[in-house]
């Protein structure tokens, strides 16, 4: 079942960020837009090197006003090892939330059954806590942070232009469409 234009479920857990634990709730996420960024396991391969490029474009994500909770199933205390231990989850400075009990990935729909792990699992929260993207690749298939951005610019754009959608490759400043039933057919 697609989770696109449902609202988030309530959700309160413990996370690490800048140095420190903090609290983290779906009202955090609520009056802004917000990545939710699942991944199976901290001290894993493929998890890192996406963590590392959503870290690498932060400020990008933050200029657009987008915050990022990367979300798996370890714990908070697992999330700050393994920034102690590793250079490229060092340099995170978004919100890294613990859900070892499985309920914000179980709310999310990307819990895999039986593993007790997150699917790769990317969701676009709108202001209003509406989710409005959501993209789940395989366990071997890593994501990339600026193609990321260009989707938050296309939501964003749309969700500020009524009346007008992104076509495909959009990149911000582009063409874009009204429809109509003068475009039909004729795209």
């Amino acid at each position: 079942m697609s989770l696109i234009g449902t609202e988030i479920k309530p959700f309160t857990a413990q996370a690490f960020k800048d140095g420190k634990f903090v609290s983290v709730s779906d009202g955090d996420l609520k009056g802004k837009w917000s990545v939710v960024f699942f991944y199976p396991a901290d001290f894993t391969f493929v998890c890192p090197t996406e963590l590392e490029d959503l870290a690498d474009n932060y400020g990008e994500f933050q200029k657009l006003g987008v915050e990022i909770y990367s979300v798996s199933t370890d714990t908070h205390f697992s999330h700050k090892a393994w920034a102690d231990a590793s250079p490229a989850i060092k340099k995170i400075r978004y919100t890294m939330v613990g859900d070892p009990s499985g309920a914000i990935t179980n709310n999310f729909g990307v819990m895999r059954e039986g593993q007790g792990l997150a699917d790769r699992g990317t969701f676009l929260v709108d202001p209003a806590g509406v989710i409005q993207f959501m993209e789940i690749t395989a366990e071997g298939i890593g994501r990339n942070a600026a193609e990321l951005l260009r989707k938050v610019k296309a939501a964003q754009y749309v969700a500020s232009h009524p009346g007008e959608v992104c076509p495909a490759k959009w990149e911000e400043g582009a063409k874009t469409l009204a429809p109509s039933l003068d475009l039909v057919g004729k795209i």
